[in-house]
């Protein structure tokens, strides 16, 4: 991959395979924002704010069984693991459809978010095993681009599922995007991992894997970095409905403004690809995590003085979200670039703490919703500013160096 590509797969099909399983993600959560109203109604749920629980839920399994993708994709490969995990997203969103009360929605929202863990720690690991340093950013920038389609166009397609049938009918259509995922992934992508690099499943061997990923600086500080800006984004994502439509009255409009905030971040990640290989992931990281700080603290200030107007409130966020895309691709580059042997491990440990983290705080700037978009707001600067301090702790104090990206 460093003088050229070479893999067995074209480029552009790699990138949109790798894609999919990612939006799978985006898919599952998404597609669910416009019928939360529905939902939280037909399972007797009063309390909106609880109704943010199905968007956590999934993110807490997310998160949590990333830690055991890695090791066992390290020692069995990257395909086999990836399709179990697809194939319990898709068992567990089709059981939902069924779900006699909250409790158990819940409960398979979890399951289905443990499943897709294994969509993202191995669509990053299996970029790694090819892939690395600018590079790997360039394809993740790529990667976001199609991959931020989904959050543009998965409203809409829940707002219409709405409009034809009821909310079941929404985990069908996660279920059918699964299969596709597995059939296209299955027929496609050979096996990355070579036997040379596996590595033995034990104990032993993954407690110093573990140790080597949080022992090192970049490593750590760049995966709470990332951890502190995605809290930004799923706070948002658990109040959105409540924001574009309690606070706005947006209606059956959410899912196209929705779609405009996302379609923004999609063109910052493909800009980000245009440019990181001759500017360094470094400098345009850097600058987009102070642009998204500055904005934040603009908006939370302006929130203090009354209810911000929608087009000043859109103008500003877009700012936001946009250095959001191209902060993700990078940061997250950063942190797996030294550690490529271990590439499976490395991105489970990262990935659990980036999601399981992020999923933690952003539902406390969810719950903190209070029918304005100030605690929300607040929330936005108070993580990205703590993001910037892991950027400055990681790089000893000093920003916008070219590093060894």
């Amino acid at each position: 991959m460093q003088k050229g590509w070479d893999f067995g797969v074209g480029r552009a099909e790699f990138i949109a395979v790798i894609a999919l399983l990612m939006a799978l993600n985006a898919l599952a959560i998404d597609i669910m924002l416009p019928g939360m109203q529905q939902i939280g109604a037909a399972l007797g749920v009063t309390d909106e704010n609880e109704r943010q629980y199905v968007i956590t839920a999934y993110l807490l399994g997310f998160g949590g069984t990333q830690l055991l993708f890695g090791p066992i994709s390290d020692r069995y490969g990257r395909r086999g693991p990836l399709l179990v995990g697809i194939a319990i997203y898709v068992a567990a969103a089709g059981a939902a459809m069924f779900a006699p009360d909250f409790r158990v929605l819940l409960l398979l929202r979890l399951i289905q978010g443990a499943g897709a863990a294994s969509t993202r720690v191995l669509s990053i690991a299996i970029t790694r095993d090819i892939a690395g340093g600018r590079q790997m950013a360039e394809i993740m920038s790529l990667v976001m681009m199609v991959f931020m389609i989904m959050p543009v166009i998965a409203p809409t397609i829940g707002q219409v599922i709405l409009l034809v049938a009821d909310w079941h009918y929404i985990f069908a259509f996660m279920a059918a995007g699964g299969m596709l995922a597995i059939g296209w992934f299955g027929t496609r992508i050979p096996e990355t991992l070579t036997a040379d690099m596996r590595r033995p499943f034990s104990l032993t061997s993954i407690v110093e894997g573990f140790r080597v990923v949080v022992t090192n600086r970049l490593s750590v500080w760049y995966t709470l970095a990332t951890t502190f800006v995605m809290a930004a984004l799923f706070g948002f994502i658990n109040t959105v409905q409540q924001i574009y439509v309690g606070i706005y009255g947006l209606g059956v409009w959410f899912p196209a403004v929705f779609a405009l905030v996302a379609g923004f971040m999609s063109a910052a990640s493909f800009l980000n690809s245009r440019i990181v290989a001759r500017i360094g992931m470094r400098r345009v990281s850097h600058a987009a995590i102070l642009v998204f700080l500055v904005t934040s603290i603009v908006l939370y200030l302006m929130s203090l003085a009354g209810e911000v107007p929608l087009p000043l409130f859109l103008a500003l966020f877009v700012v936001a979200m946009s250095a959001f895309g191209v902060i993700t691709a990078n940061f997250s580059s950063i942190a797996m670039e030294p550690l490529g042997r271990l590439a499976g491990i490395a991105s489970s440990v990262q990935g659990f703490i980036q999601t399981f983290g992020a999923a933690l705080l952003g539902a406390a700037i969810g719950q903190s919703f209070d029918g304005t978009i100030t605690p929300v707001m607040a929330g936005f600067a108070l993580v990205s500013a703590t993001a910037l301090g892991c950027v400055l702790i990681a790089e000893k104090g000093r920003l916008f160096g070219q590093g060894a990206d």
